[in-house]
């Protein structure tokens, strides 16, 4: 097969769950002898394609413009130069699929280009931003969960908020059209698709629950390759690590809180860009004690995950996976996370891991001194992780799904000349 990623940024320029999933799964398909190439948008000034090879894939890069709230929103509607850029790309590689992993910044006029050309294309809800313009049901003006649009009077507010601007009665239902219209041809996007992906049941729900058919939507957790489990080495001090963005939607300031009712000997390891907020990282350094690893690069994570005794997941928003939730568990160490969406369905309570209320930073003290204090426990949990999917499994299985939409295309092809 020949399959191309459609993807919003990649690496290296931007780093994330979404970008590196889509090297690995773009990697293991290669591996298994399929085609396969990447188209991204990448944030640069004037209009251009470029094209370069890594690992005997394709990769694609377009740009129109550097990234901005406003371009990215506006580019949703309408871009020629990045829909002729997609053009161009159609035409050179000639996909018998397309994996769409995210739209962000780029017009639906791609995807309304493969509906008329007949090209089949799967899409992946790595987030809620194909219903929510922030992705994560996280508001803006007032930092809480969101269920969704409400007449998109609250989608207008968190715009505002977002541009940092006053909260003008006047202009709320101004905005709330455009963004109406933003949801509009990003659910006709969805509809067009011949398969959606979610990879958690929560996210499956949370669509079904907003008027996309559960029939559409195929559940699918993405695998991980990782390295061998390694012996749990002795060590004194209780380690308790966590690996992500260091934000405020992160909750790393209800852990650290937290972590600062343990003992003196105790040790928090955080890693992450110091550089994405830092304001927010001065203010954690300011009230606790945690040691700042940095932005690790891959090898440096499984070394940071065999040294640690607990993984922490203190998120305050509504995730879609986590892979850090993967990458612990393919090592062996128990997590600790917030009783929210899909981290109180990937995280089984007592089992392999305990939750707490999100945000309550005494509960998560509490849960981190239980482990502290009983190594019996920590052990237990250990034996309980399951095994995690590798990256060659995970791709198998989507390799089939992509079989079986090119089979129901050309069927649905073969008909339309018959009648």
């Amino acid at each position: 097969m020949r399959i191309l990623h459609l993807v919003h940024q990649y690496p290296p320029d931007h780093v994330g769950g979404t970008e590196l999933y889509t090297v690995w799964l773009s990697r293991a398909l290669q591996q298994q002898g399929h085609d396969v190439a990447i188209f991204h948008r990448r944030s640069a000034d004037g209009t251009g394609l470029a094209r370069r090879e890594e690992d005997s894939i394709s990769i694609w890069s377009a740009w129109h413009g550097r990234f901005q709230p406003t371009n990215r929103l506006l580019s949703t509607f309408r871009s020629q130069p990045l829909l002729h850029s997609f053009q161009q790309v159609i035409a050179d590689f000639q996909p018998d699929v397309v994996h769409v992993e995210h739209l962000m910044g780029l017009p639906t006029q791609l995807l309304t280009f493969l509906h008329a050309q007949h090209i089949p294309y799967v899409v992946t809800l790595w987030d809620f931003w194909w219903i929510c313009a922030n992705a994560q049901l996280l508001t803006n003006y007032d930092q809480t969960l969101c269920t969704g649009p409400d007449r998109f009077l609250n989608c207008a507010r968190c715009a505002l908020a977002r541009a940092n601007l006053p909260q003008f009665p006047p202009a709320i239902p101004a905005l709330a059209l455009p963004l109406s219209w933003r949801n509009g041809r990003l659910r006709q996007a969805l509809q067009h698709a011949s398969q959606l992906i979610a990879p958690a049941e929560f996210v499956k729900q949370w669509y079904v629950d907003h008027g996309l058919p559960a029939a559409q939507i195929e559940v699918l957790p993405p695998g991980l390759d990782h390295p061998e489990k390694p012996a749990v080495p002795p060590h004194a001090p209780f380690r308790v690590g966590y690996i992500g963005g260091l934000s405020w939607q992160k909750g790393v300031h209800v852990l650290v809180e937290a972590f600062n009712q343990l003992p003196e000997t105790a040790e928090l390891w955080l890693a992450g860009d110091p550089d994405f907020d830092p304001d927010y990282v001065k203010q954690l350094k300011a009230v606790g004690r945690p040691t700042f690893l940095g932005r690790l690069e891959r090898t440096a994570v499984w070394h940071m995950l065999a040294q640690v005794d607990v993984v922490v997941v203190p998120s305050l928003w509504y995730e879609t996976f986590v892979f850090v939730i993967s990458e612990a568990f393919a090592m062996g160490v128990p997590v600790v996370a917030s009783d929210l969406g899909v981290l109180a369905e990937r995280v089984r309570h007592s089992v392999d891991g305990l939750l707490f209320p999100p945000g309550d930073a005494a509960r998560l003290a509490q849960a981190l001194q239980t482990l502290h204090d009983d190594p019996a426990l920590q052990a237990r949990l250990r034996q309980n992780i399951l095994p995690v999917a590798t990256g060659a499994e995970h791709a198998a299985v989507v390799a089939q799904l992509y079989a079986k939409v090119i089979s129901l295309q050309k069927q649905d092809e073969k008909i339309g000349k018959a009648s």
